[in-house]
């Protein structure tokens, strides 16, 4: 009965202390393996990054596209690029061309 009175003793003057230490724990897992924590921040940070760099280079590729488009229209028709075109798409050449397939 003894120990039963002093184990009662010492959760009575302990639990202030008991239940800070219960809170840190909480809050320390949460913010190290939460849905909202510093491993998760790193990781969207990291997804942003990526995602940023694709879109940059999606950037590119539409600007490019958007040239070739503008010297295909009627009326101011560039001779090379529209040359370039019918050879790549066609496979028209020259009679007097060698063409060489590589890998």
């Amino acid at each position: 009965m003894n120990k039963l009175i002093a184990h009662h003793h010492f959760f009575r003057e302990n639990i202030v202390a008991l239940i800070g230490v219960c809170l840190c724990l909480y809050f320390s897992y949460h913010a190290l393996l939460g849905h909202r924590s510093v491993l998760k921040l790193h990781s969207l940070e990291m997804q942003i990054e990526t995602m940023s760099q694709k879109n940059t280079d999606l950037e590119r590729t539409k600007e490019s596209l958007q040239k070739k488009v503008v010297m295909m229209r009627p009326g101011g028709v560039n001779k090379d690029l529209l040359e370039e075109q019918v050879r790549l798409v066609l496979g028209y050449r020259q009679a007097d061309e060698l063409v060489l397939l590589g890998n």
